[in-house]
């Protein structure tokens, strides 16, 4: 962090960094109602993703490309595998769960990914875990369960979509896990435009197997071009820059709590938006994993 960044954070209210940040998890809420939204025009999850990301990662690639490389091939390697995790299978995962239930059903079991990731750090690094965060990583898994039995058994849905959602959270706590140990080495710019590059690589080999998406009809083609330059410029390029400055400023800790703000804005935009129900079980169970989510962050 150059001087010129110390400067504009220490210079400017904590309220304008806590508005920067609702702001940026606001617009993450409303992704999973716009690739919804492209999903219906006939976008592919695959191509939605390399749309998205190859946006993001032109504009960020002007902003940082003066070290192209990692240290060390070891240190590519994990950013390669970065590109998998928080990147092409991730949201793969996550787009082609979006043609399976509904956008509110995602967004709330994605909110588990913090759970899975202190899981998943226990296992692999003996990290320790709080009897707290054990009480809230069970509320939260009941959480889970109850928007899965609420998507499958009362409204229809196959389940397949919930049950993939949950294996997209796990690739991001797998991701989470990555980018704690690259992040403390790198710039955060570097790294997100390898996140971005990796992503679209892999998600180019996935696409050779897949057919290409049907050109939209005239009269919905603004749609599509607008929901798409949101994912890549808005939700992608800006608010990962806004999102990683803010950060610095305000810490991992208290801007991670903000997270917890996305079902809700998801809920609230997939109804007026999409006519997708919010039922008793939904509003349950989106309870639990934040309430279970946010017991484990204290």
């Amino acid at each position: 962090m150059n001087a010129a960044t110390v400067n504009i954070g220490a210079g400017r209210p904590a309220l304008v960094s806590n508005i920067l940040v609702l702001l940026t998890v606001a617009m993450w809420g409303l992704t999973f109602v716009s690739t919804k939204v492209l999903i219906t025009h006939g976008l592919t999850p695959t191509w939605i993703f390399i749309s998205r990301f190859a946006m993001a990662y032109l504009c960020i690639l002007a902003l940082s490309h003066k070290k192209l490389w990692s240290d060390t091939r070891k240190d590519e390697l994990y950013m390669a595998a970065m590109g998998l995790t928080g990147g092409s299978l991730y949201f793969i995962s996550e787009n082609t769960a979006l043609q399976l239930t509904y956008a509110s059903n995602v967004s709330l079991i994605i909110c588990a990914a913090p759970v899975l990731t202190m899981i998943l750090g226990a296992v692999l690094y003996k990290d320790r875990i709080r009897i707290k965060a054990v009480v809230g990583s069970l509320i939260a898994l009941c959480g889970v369960s109850a928007v899965i039995l609420n998507g499958s058994m009362n409204l229809g849905l196959n389940p397949a979509g919930d049950l993939l959602t949950l294996f997209a959270a796990l690739l991001w706590a797998a991701y989470c896990l990555l980018l704690k140990r690259m992040t403390s080495r790198y710039p955060n710019l570097f790294v997100t435009r390898k996140i971005f590059f990796y992503g679209c690589a892999s998600a180019l080999l996935v696409s050779v197997f897949e057919p290409l998406p049907r050109l939209p009809e005239a009269g919905s083609l603004m749609p599509v071009v607008l929901n798409l330059l949101f994912l890549g410029i808005v939700a992608s390029f800006l608010c990962y820059i806004i999102w990683n400055r803010e950060v610095k400023i305000l810490g991992p800790e208290k801007a991670a709590n903000y997270i917890y703000f996305i079902p809700l804005v998801t809920i609230v935009a997939s109804s007026l938006i999409l006519g997708e129900p919010i039922t008793l079980w939904m509003i349950a169970g989106g309870l639990a994993i934040v309430g279970g989510v946010y017991l484990t962050a204290k």
